[in-house]
């Protein structure tokens, strides 16, 4: 990884490291005895750590993690249908999604259509949690007398 300037990244002391990934330092230590992180160490001998190694440690754990499923939930309005459209570019992403008569748009980050590989024609279900519902009236119709 690099800096705003183009420049690399510091490395990380094995401590900042742990506290990114939610481990101790003694798990990291294990797992570079293991040979599952590389490590490298500065002129002193402190174990040190590449932002790219931690970030490939984060998405590793991240997609290895086993979520408990949903049993219950406060959403009442679930959509089940067919996803139409997927449009992404570096960061955004809109999913269109055809559930019977309505047409659903989600916007959402274009990592999470990577990591849930949306692709036009897969059944999706889309749940819709409102805060806010605004209520317009239209200004009354002219009579044609």
């Amino acid at each position: 990884m690099t800096t705003d300037d183009g420049k690399p990244a510091a490395p990380l002391r094995l401590g900042q490291a742990a506290e990114m990934l939610g481990v101790s330092v003694d798990t990291l230590r294990r797992w570079e005895v293991a040979g599952l992180v590389r490590v490298t160490r500065s002129a002193g001998g402190q174990r040190l750590i590449e932002m790219d190694e931690v970030a490939r440690l984060r998405d590793e754990r991240r997609r290895a993690s086993t979520d408990r499923p949903i049993v219950a939930q406060s959403a009442r309005n679930r959509f089940p249908g067919i996803i139409t459209r997927v449009e992404r570019d570096g960061v955004a992403a809109v999913v269109e999604v055809m559930a019977g008569p309505h047409r659903l748009i989600s916007l959402m980050t274009a990592e999470a259509v990577v990591e849930l590989d949306l692709k036009v024609g897969d059944e999706a279900v889309c749940v819709v949690k409102a805060t806010n519902v605004i209520v317009e009236i239209p200004s009354p119709k002219e009579s044609h007398a």
